[in-house]
């Protein structure tokens, strides 16, 4: 009877009932509330809702899924996975080895048309203009006392790339990379609510009704040698980045050469989703209650929104400038889309145009500069981990 009395006891013990803290149960709050706006709201549900979930698992009291003290100081403690390691640990190697964001991108390469970019090279201009807000949160951050790496981690949320955000923070500053992907997805997510008003705000009825001329026809040729050359290029000028432009062009290629039809499905369907779990529920386990519940977390959150919003009003007003130069052939709107959030910053420029002139079709003409965005993200990711890492 005894024995039973402690074995009892022990379990009470050892029970999550017992051992929940007041941060733990706050933390399981805010992982329902993100359900609930992955399943009711749908915001970018593929990567919120595992997000939210992981962010539930890692708060759970005496489940040992995930051990920060294995990657504390910025390194995998080998011995102390070997020891302690749980589910959650080993998933998250993929994350901290920099393996699931390159794989994101070989899927979103496989499902991207260049075409309207290569038609339009100009879009280019655009693109970058909108990584802007990435630099001037960065310098932001520095002044606020945040630490080179961690201001530059923050910075790249600006860029409205969740692959990029979790690929750049997770080599700079590992400790910030629940906050930051959570922020940076939540944000990706409320792109139709964020930047319609900015958009408005910067540009006139005249402008916001330019109807533009129709993009060129690109042959299979100039699509099949964009993403060897851009490869080339950019690798060449910012190495850091070589594995996210590699993989986003290899996928890209896939797409275009007709002739690896099943290595383009599987890298797009099969392949992206089991990564997209895998990624999620691990960046979400980061998010525990230590690292999340903190002044600076709200802080992160807040410049990650400064940097979007200035993101998005640099674009803008770049295609102003060019609105200017072409003599009114360019819709200022198209310059939102330069954020990398692919395709629901086209569909925002298309949808806005359209509210001031329903005969409008903006959405080729802004996806130029949206696939643009995702170059010009993962440009700037380089040239933050060449200089800081």
């Amino acid at each position: 009877m005894e024995i039973l009395v402690q074995s009892v006891q022990t379990i009470i013990e050892k029970s999550g009932f017992v051992n929940l803290t007041g941060g733990q149960a706050l933390m399981i709050l805010v992982s329902f509330f993100l359900m609930y706006l992955a399943i009711k709201k749908q915001f970018e549900p593929l990567l919120l809702l595992p997000i939210a979930f992981g962010m539930l698992l890692t708060n759970l009291p005496m489940a040992g899924l995930y051990h920060v003290a294995i990657f504390e100081g910025g390194h995998i403690h080998w011995d102390l996975l070997n020891e302690m390691g749980g589910l959650i640990d080993y998933l998250y190697l993929g994350v901290k080895l920099g393996i699931y964001p390159p794989l994101i991108f070989l899927g979103i390469g496989t499902m991207t048309d260049f075409g309207p970019l290569i038609a339009n090279p100009k879009s280019f201009l655009l693109g970058a203009a909108a990584q802007a807000g990435i630099f001037f949160t960065f310098f932001g951050a520095l002044v606020l006392g945040f630490t080179p790496a961690q201001a530059g981690s923050i910075g790249i949320i600006g860029g409205a790339d969740g692959p990029t955000a979790i690929f750049t923070t997770s080599q700079l500053a590992p400790e910030l990379l629940g906050p930051i992907a959570v922020a940076a997805y939540s944000y990706m997510a409320l792109v139709p609510i964020i930047q319609p008003p900015i958009m408005r705000a910067l540009t006139t009825k005249k402008e916001r009704a330019v109807v533009m001329e129709q993009l060129r026809p690109v042959s299979r040729l100039e699509k099949l040698v964009f993403p060897i050359l851009v490869t080339i290029i950019v690798s060449f000028l910012v190495p850091d980045t070589a594995p996210l432009i590699g993989m986003l062009m290899l996928g890209n290629l896939f797409r275009e050469s007709g002739v690896v039809d099943r290595l383009s499905k599987t890298a797009q369907n099969e392949l992206m989703n089991i990564i997209t779990i895998f990624l999620g529920v691990s960046v979400g386990a980061t998010a525990t209650a230590e690292v999340f519940l903190s002044g600076e977390t709200l802080g992160i959150i807040a410049l990650g929104l400064i940097a979007f919003c200035l993101g998005t009003a640099a674009g803008v007003l770049f295609g102003k400038l060019m609105y200017i130069f072409s003599g009114g052939k360019v819709n200022p709107l198209i310059g939102s889309a330069g954020v990398s959030a692919v395709p629901m910053a086209a569909r925002v420029s298309q949808k806005v145009g359209q509210k001031e002139n329903p005969t409008n079709f903006l959405l080729m003409h802004a996806m130029g500069p949206n696939v643009a965005g995702v170059i010009g993200s993962a440009v700037a990711a380089g040239v933050l981990l060449s200089i800081l890492k």
